[in-house]
């Protein structure tokens, strides 16, 4: 159903989902994003917030391997700081990394 609401829309960057004001597809504000989520979480019977979604958008992208800094830029956060408080890293990533650093394979922000 993404696909297809994704080629409906002529999707090629930018925020997923936008406002329809004037025929102006701007991104949503977060207040309005969220009235749609908590009206469709309830139809879905579904029992998560939108910042829980946030949440493990964050994790996800830290455990698959993306700078703080990128995962700033995703989430709109000022700084990086913000998005520590909640991207939580699983045992098996955390691993991985450290193995990677034994190997000297891991690679240092200041290397980037």
């Amino acid at each position: 159903m993404l696909r297809r609401y994704l080629r409906a829309r002529g999707y090629r960057h930018g925020p997923l989902f936008r406002a329809e004001k004037n025929h102006v597809g701007g991104p949503l504000r977060y207040a309005s994003a969220r009235a749609l989520w908590t009206k469709y979480r309830k139809k879905a019977q579904v029992n998560a917030t939108i910042h829980q979604l946030r949440h493990v958008h964050a994790t996800e992208l830290v455990n698959a391997g993306m700078s703080l800094e990128t995962i700033r830029r995703r989430l709109g956060h000022a700084n990086a700081q913000t998005v520590q408080r909640y991207a939580e890293q699983t045992d098996a990533t955390a691993d991985a990394e450290i193995r990677s650093w034994r190997r000297g394979t891991i690679t240092r922000p200041s290397d980037r």
